[in-house]
């Protein structure tokens, strides 16, 4: 039901000019799906307010609620078409209407923590990009066709809305920021093993595909109310710069299970690191930070090491951000090992000295599509200098890409051997002692006769933006000639 919902809606929206890819796609279908699901939250709230006999207070005034503009019904259950509105009156009134009131939650919340604030948020960042009402009318019909108050029903529809973000980020080198492999973020978080009671954060949140994964790890086995409390209101916690990323995220959380995400849209890196104190720390920090950004110099001016370099930025929030103690796994790209400039050098430092580097994950070319870059997975402790770094090498034995992406099978044995460290074809130990203190290279070299890493060269690299860039224009082109 849910799959073919979705299709039907991507085709609807193939229709319409302004939404020409799978990131308006998911964005337009985002919206549309929050405000059927605060819908059932405010209906199921209701219930247990009339069980207690008690008057529920609604979030929604009642001519903006989803039953009075979206889908009003008769007493057979059935669409009211003489109060449905449609074609231009039912975009002028979203446009106009309700955008702008929901919008004006935000001023009105009580705090960033709330589902008002949420809701503010959300509706002043994106905007409605459906032109034709009749478009939008049968967009809102198969929408209204869901049904997502169970738990059974959450659970298929988070698996369908996370193959939307997968297809968004198999759709070119902008809608790869979007999405980490589930099958890397999964090893992840059993490698760092979050516990109920423990704070998790990812300052770089994208999609908050770490976020729901913890939940879904956190939630596999029996838990109290205390428990299921605590995962709603006092475990996760994410920031996303990017407008279209936040909204997604608070999305797919929310499908997860979470009423209120935790998410706060913000540019996390002009947070000055000075002022961070004990009580903004964290005790589990997963994430996939952007690299390859830049930043601006007054913005660099926050963070001991200078650099422009987005993810080295990142890297110093992080450590910072942990508690003593602390557990954290953070994708960078596998040149930050080896960098000899003076902020690759400076971090490195500040990593081993400060933190116990134990795993170092190396993963192969083509684990990111479209990124260009190989990446490493770095897992760290705060509160004890690096002695002993244990290496992984990831070879999952064929070349990666759309129809051979990194799957849970590739990952097994690593998440296996990491919890004793031992030595294979595959893995290896390194002394801190043994290494330059001059230089603290910490490139991936093997000693078992695995792969040689060679880093790419600039013209390598630009070459490949440049042969994505002309695909993308080929597509666009064909997509205009269509309509």
């Amino acid at each position: 039901m849910f799959e073919q919902a979705f299709k039907n809606i991507d085709d609807v929206l193939w229709k319409e000019a302004g939404c020409t890819t799978e990131l308006d796609y998911t964005e337009q279908t985002s919206w549309l799906l929050f405000l059927k699901y605060l819908d059932g939250l405010e209906q199921d709230r209701a219930d247990v307010a009339a069980l207690s006999g008690k008057k529920y207070t609604y979030i929604l005034s009642a001519p903006f609620r989803w039953e009075s503009w979206a889908a009003p019904k008769g007493r057979d259950g059935k669409l009211d078409h003489n109060k449905a509105q449609t074609g231009d009156d039912l975009r002028d009134f979203v446009d106009k209407n309700l955008f702008p009131y929901l919008h004006g939650f935000k001023q009105r919340a009580s705090g960033p923590d709330t589902i008002e604030y949420k809701i503010g948020e959300i509706f002043g960042e994106i905007k409605n990009k459906i032109s034709s009402g009749y478009n939008l009318r049968e967009i809102i019909d198969h929408i209204d066709g869901l049904s997502f108050r169970s738990q059974k029903e959450k659970h298929e529809l988070s698996a369908l809305y996370e193959e939307k973000i997968k297809r968004m980020g198999n759709a070119g080198r902008n809608g790869g920021e979007y999405y980490t492999p589930r099958p890397l973020i999964r090893a992840m978080v059993k490698v760092v093993d979050p516990q109920i009671g423990e704070t998790i954060y990812d300052g770089a949140c994208g999609s908050a595909g770490f976020l729901c994964e913890s939940f879904d790890h956190l939630t596999s086995g029996k838990l109290t109310t205390k428990d299921v409390k605590k995962l709603q209101e006092k475990t996760f916690y994410g920031k996303e710069k990017k407008s279209l990323a936040y909204v997604i995220a608070i999305m797919n959380l929310i499908l997860h299970g979470i009423e209120a995400p935790n998410i706060l849209h913000t540019n996390t890196l002009t947070e000055n690191l000075a002022d961070i104190q004990e009580k903004d720390r964290y005790d589990i920090i997963l994430a996939n930070p952007p690299f390859g950004g830049k930043e601006r110099k007054e913005v660099q001016q926050n963070f001991p090491i200078r650099t422009g370099e987005t993810a080295y930025l990142f890297l110093q929030h992080f450590i910072k951000m942990l508690r003593a103690g602390g557990r954290a796994g953070v994708v960078i790209k596998n040149t930050f090992l080896s960098n000899t400039d003076n902020a690759s050098v400076s971090l490195r430092k500040q990593l081993l000295e400060s933190c116990t580097l134990h795993t170092v994950l190396d993963c192969p070319g083509g684990t990111f599509l479209g990124a260009g870059v190989k990446t490493v997975v770095l897992f760290f402790e705060k509160g004890a200098p690096t002695r002993k770094i244990w290496y992984y090498q990831l070879d999952p034995g064929r070349n990666m890409g759309k129809t051979n992406s990194l799957n849970d099978n590739d990952l097994a044995e690593f998440v296996t051997l990491q919890k004793k460290k031992p030595d294979s074809d595959q893995s290896w130990s390194v002394d801190v002692k043994t290494i330059d203190k001059n230089t603290y290279d910490l490139s991936v070299k093997n000693p078992n006769g695995g792969e040689v890493v060679v880093h790419r060269g600039p013209k390598e690299i630009m070459e490949e933006i440049a042969a994505l860039d002309a695909e993308s224009a080929k597509v666009l082109k064909k997509i205009r000639e269509l309509l």
